[in-house]
């Protein structure tokens, strides 16, 4: 396994590569799902690369950057484990340096939800995913269904910008009690990790409620609030059921359709999905 970490560096050892090229790309501290993201461009390719980098655009003044948790380490550990042919891991100068002027905006599906309540924060992901979209000219780039916004949003940006690259959406990784893994998961403490189980609870009962035939969105929303509000640690930021392609708030389910949510337990704050089929 290579580790790089300048643009220049990384160009010379992509030039020679043929056959297909997947890529992950993270911001570290990686986790189950993260692997399994790796398994699966490793079962695919014939060379597998992955980044690590922690995107201070996509984060507000007031959010974790500097907090975020690393472990540069132990991260190389884990992808030469899955036989990582490559890690791109550069600076932010590396990638913003003082010159940078230059921004990729996408519209309609970044303005609700994440988009919402974090304002410029997907313009830090497309600006940031375009980048290493263009270092690292992929075949495969793989994302988790965890960040269902995102991975929208990506799809987006390869289907206007016409890049030569499939986006390929790997199901969300759990824990056994269902919480989604996230690398935010390590700031809970151990009641506020009990408590975090809401969301998949929340998520399973809009699920369930679905398969029951309901079509009513507002009474599923208003089902999944109500079981969340039953958690003294947790405040909900939004509780969506969404065309899966748009993220338009549906009122009768009757197409594909997403619940979403965010909740903050304690000072955390967490994000989940789950397609209702």
């Amino acid at each position: 396994m290579q580790v790089v970490k300048t643009i220049s560096q990384f160009r010379q050892l992509r030039q020679p590569v043929t056959g297909s090229v997947g890529f992950v790309p993270t911001m570290g501290y990686l986790h189950k799902g993260h692997l399994s993201l790796v398994r699966q461009a490793r079962a695919e390719n014939s060379t597998v690369v992955a980044s690590i980098f922690v995107n201070p655009t996509q984060f507000a003044p007031a959010e974790d950057f500097r907090s975020y948790p690393r472990d540069f380490d132990r991260d190389l550990a884990l992808l030469g484990k899955e036989k990582t042919d490559i890690v791109f891991a550069p600076s932010e100068e590396e990638m913003y340096p003082a010159t940078f002027s230059t921004w990729v905006d996408v519209e309609k599906v970044t303005e609700r939800l994440e988009g919402a309540c974090r304002p410029g924060h997907f313009r830090g992901v497309a600006t940031v995913v375009t980048k290493l979209f263009n270092i690292v000219q992929p075949t495969r780039a793989y994302f988790g269904q965890k960040d269902a916004q995102q991975a929208l949003v990506i799809k987006r940006i390869v289907a206007d910008l016409n890049m030569n690259t499939e986006i390929v959406v790997i199901p969300t990784v759990r824990e056994s009690d269902g919480l989604a893994m996230s690398s935010r998961n390590t700031y809970l403490n151990p009641k506020e990790r009990q408590a975090a189980t809401v969301l998949f609870k929340a998520l399973s009962l809009a699920r369930r409620l679905r398969q029951d035939s309901e079509k009513d969105a507002e009474e599923i929303r208003q089902q999944m609030a109500s079981l969340i509000l039953k958690e003294p640690l947790a405040q909900i930021e939004y509780v969506s059921i969404a065309d899966a392609e748009t993220l338009e708030e549906l009122k009768i389910i009757d197409r594909q359709a997403l619940a979403l949510l965010a909740v903050r337990i304690g000072k955390t704050r967490l994000i989940d999905n789950m397609l209702l089929d």
